[in-house]
């Protein structure tokens, strides 16, 4: 059972830090406290398992609470205190090295920048309480074999020498490469894992420097925080630390050190303890890389966008400090699409990307939104002019042409400039002004930039237009929906439709919701629209059922605008029965973000409408979030992997890779995996040959009207033609008969 401190000046920080630390295992107990002091205190007498402490306290900074810390006693004033040795995470606003050291020099054992990504806290925490434990039984192995030398007699010397080697060879089975020096820093001992790391054998290396064992530069940290076990007689908290086989092999390792005495209580070696943690670290990276870059360009996205706003604006309300956001749009980029395909297109953005970084300087940050739309944060500007400045400067550098597969591209962008503190004060609000200047310039001839001013409400204008005319459209019976068909790649058969609105615009002709989703999702006018495609739909799906047509999986987008507002369940119960369609007939998909942010209220509802057979899917996966608990904690069915990879898998390695990971990760939680927006023959091969499930795209048909897609179903399946060319081989592990 861990005990966790937490010491923040703010109540609200203490509480959200004391929840996160209450998920990390059962039976956690957290100590809270507001005042350094009135926590030293209680350390003084108390054990702890880890200390978590905000830097920036009005009596006592987080590195001169973690240097008394170390340096504590007891409170009867015999020995150190209880709490001495344990691992502490120093959190920081402040993005610089000097603080970072700070802390670290101070004792620290790790930092987190704030605000706090609650994904990283509990990581991070975890490892260190994992280290912590590590520590503990390595002291009491240590502590058991000091009594047993202790208390022993000449009579029990060849016992002790048997228990000694029969120690040995236990030691010699743990899969950590454990070794001790001595105070001239030579090896003691040296298990067998350690010594296979370092090339040789035990034998070999004892009786040596540490150098043998360790090479030159990390042999001489090992010294100096040898050194500091002697001086202090404390083990140390554990530290992440990088190095390289003799092959030249990366790998990661938690290593703790600990002292060693002999009968009289002397330090006499340095005991060195490190578990290899390469592979989850590797992958953590890579989770965290495509969580917050884009897969495209390799740049920042715009979750990583929206905190790096957060943290510029929590150093601008801590002193005098300004920033400008630019919101870029490339002008023509969807011209250059449409005539020469999207692989052309692709190769633009990247170059786009390139130019973009070379241009700016290195503390600031270039983001990819989506689709042609870029992100500067230019950090530490002193007035307008050297945003306009660098304005200029991109508006230059992509003015230059891109040559393209024999094609020369020109293209050029459309900036809108936003600047803190005179234009927002928070990330969405100077986005949304950013885009409105973007818009702006855009229109004024495009190839140019202007600054946000309160009179750009043009574009506000037209949103409350569209409002106006949906509010009168659900009246007029304005919507209607399109079925994209979804197809098995085991059989070719179409199994499933996903629905699509469309809006019937008076005097604009049919309009998808790229045209007014964003405006319905921010009115809320989405609530009734979207209850209105779920009844349509599952309508539709059981009026084919009842013309004897194959059953078809119906799929139905939800808004998390209907979880805010909503009783998702007992809608879609009530629909499901108003209209006799069967539930398992029925497939919700939800977007990551949706998930990441409900409660277990929201899970526990999910959960009983899957209980009736409706199926949840997650739409667009691998663009939004690098935490993976949702698919851990949520009830769901289907991962559909994005477009976006689907793509670019046959051309970028990235793209590819990320295809083969959604698979293999969807089939390892026993999932069945969708792929959307397959257009050509090779895409398809790439697909089958990754063991997805079902496919959608134009390959097979763009979206359709109701009594076309029942053409469709009552017609000889075409695709089937594709399961006789190539067989696939036995997706048993696709989980098909566990759905």
């Amino acid at each position: 059972m861990a005990t966790i401190l937490i010491l923040d000046d703010r109540t609200t920080n203490r509480d959200i830090f004391t929840r996160l630390a209450l998920t990390l295992e059962p039976g956690v107990q957290v100590q809270s406290f507001g005042d350094p002091q009135e926590a030293l205190v209680w350390l003084a007498s108390h054990s702890t398992d880890l200390v978590v402490t905000d830097f920036r306290m009005p009596e006592m900074d987080g590195a001169e609470f973690t240097r008394r810390l170390r340096h504590l006693r007891h409170a009867s004033g015999q020995g150190p205190a209880p709490a001495t040795d344990v691992p502490v995470i120093v959190i920081t606003a402040y993005n610089d090295r000097a603080y970072r050291m700070r802390a670290l020099e101070a004792g620290a054992t790790d930092f987190l920048l704030s605000p706090v990504d609650h994904y990283e806290f509990l990581t991070r925490a975890r490892n260190l309480l994992r280290m912590r434990w590590q520590q503990l039984e390595l002291q009491r192995r240590a502590e058991s074999l000091e009594q047993k030398l202790e208390h022993s007699t000449r009579a029990q010397e060849e016992m002790l020498r048997d228990s000694r080697a029969a120690l040995a060879q236990v030691i010699d089975t743990v899969p950590a490469l454990i070794s001790a020096a001595d105070r001239q820093g030579r090896c003691v001992f040296v298990n067998a894992c350690q010594a296979e790391f370092a090339g040789a054998t035990p034998e070999a290396l004892a009786g040596h420097d540490v150098e043998r064992l360790f090479g030159r530069e990390r042999a001489a940290r090992s010294r100096a925080l040898d050194a500091l076990v002697f001086e202090t007689g404390q083990a140390l908290p554990g530290r992440e630390e990088e190095t390289e086989t003799p092959e030249g092999q990366p790998r990661i390792f938690l290593t703790t050190k600990a002292p060693l005495h002999n009968g009289r209580g002397e330090v006499v070696a340095v005991l060195t303890t490190s578990l290899e943690i390469t592979d989850r670290k590797l992958a953590e990276r890579r989770l965290g890389h495509m969580a917050h870059h884009d897969a495209l360009t390799g740049l920042p996205n715009r979750a990583f966008l929206r905190d790096r706003l957060r943290r510029e604006l929590a150093r601008g309300r801590r002193g005098d400090h300004a920033f400008a956001l630019h919101f870029l749009d490339l002008d023509r980029f969807k011209a250059v699409n449409d005539a020469l395909g999207h692989h052309v297109g692709d190769e633009l953005l990247r170059t786009v990307a390139q130019r973009l970084e070379a241009t700016v300087r290195e503390e600031d940050v270039v983001a990819r939104l989506g689709g042609d739309e870029f992100a500067i944060v230019q950090s530490a500007v002193h007035g307008a002019e050297e945003a306009a400045n660098l304005a200029d400067r991109v508006i230059a550098a992509l003015s230059e042409p891109v040559f393209c597969e024999g094609h020369s591209l020109s293209t050029g962008a459309s900036i809108g400039i936003t600047l803190y503190p005179r234009d927002g004060t928070d990330p969405d609000e100077l986005l949304r002004n950013a885009d409105l200047a973007m818009y702006r310039a855009k229109a004024e001839g495009r190839q140019g930039w202007r600054f946000f001013a309160a009179a750009m409400d043009a574009r506000a204008r037209e949103a409350m237009r569209i409002e106006a005319e949906l509010r009168a459209s659900l009246g007029r019976e304005e919507f209607l929906l399109y079925y994209q068909p979804q197809v098995e790649l085991r059989s070719g058969a179409i199994i499933g439709a996903e629905a699509l609105l469309r809006w019937r615009r008076p005097g604009h002709g049919i309009s998808t919701p790229g045209v007014f989703l964003s405006i319905a999702e921010e009115t809320g006018l989405i609530v009734p629209i979207n209850e209105w495609v779920l009844r349509e739909a599952c309508r539709q799906a059981e009026q084919w059922r009842a013309e004897g047509l194959a059953p078809v999986r119906v799929g139905v987008n939800l808004s998390p605008v209907q979880f805010r507002r909503q009783d998702v369940r007992a809608l879609v119960l009530r629909v499901v029965e108003e209209t006799g369609l069967p539930p398992d007939q029925l497939d919700l998909e939800l977007t990551e973000g949706i998930l990441m942010e409900q409660d277990q209220a929201t899970a526990a509802g999910l959960q009983a409408l899957r209980a009736r057979g409706i199926r949840i899917s997650v739409d667009d996966f691998g663009t939004g979030y690098s935490s993976l608990n949702y698919v851990k904690n949520f009830p769901v069915d289907r991962l559909k992997i994005d477009q976006s990879f689907v793509r670019g898998m046959t051309s970028e390695p990235n793209d590819a890779a990320i295809v083969r990971t959604i698979v293999e990760l969807g089939h390892m939680l026993r999932l069945q995996v969708i792929a959307e927006g397959v257009e050509n023959e090779d895409q398809l091969a790439h697909l089958r040959a990754e063991g997805c499930d079902e496919v959608q795209g134009y390959y097979f048909s763009k979206p359709l009207p109701a009594e076309e897609f029942a053409r469709l179903l009552r017609q000889p399946q075409p695709w089937q033609r594709l399961e006789r060319e190539t067989a696939l081989p036995d997706p048993s592990n696709a989980l098909s008969q566990g759905m």
